[in-house]
């Protein structure tokens, strides 16, 4: 998928891109305000994170499938 300077990220993009981008500031924001970063969600089963590690790693699960995903409709279009 090519995108061109010019050209408008599709939405589902710029959502997975938000998503990432939101989480980094969040910790960011944490680290220059604290010093350290705020981890309040335990499971006791889980290593303890936070709202923007949450984020983070959504949006990198959504952009992998929304790549596999793109890649595999431009495989099928071309067969």
């Amino acid at each position: 998928m090519a995108i061109n300077s010019k050209q408008r990220l599709p939405a589902a993009m710029q959502m997975i891109f938000g998503l990432i981008t939101a989480g980094a500031i969040g910790n960011l924001l944490d680290r220059l305000r604290l010093n350290y970063v705020v981890d309040f969600l335990d499971l006791g089963w889980w290593p303890v994170f936070n709202v923007a590690d949450m984020a983070i790693v959504c949006g990198g699960i959504l952009l992998v499938l929304k790549l596999l995903w793109d890649e595999k409709g431009e495989s099928r279009a071309s067969d």
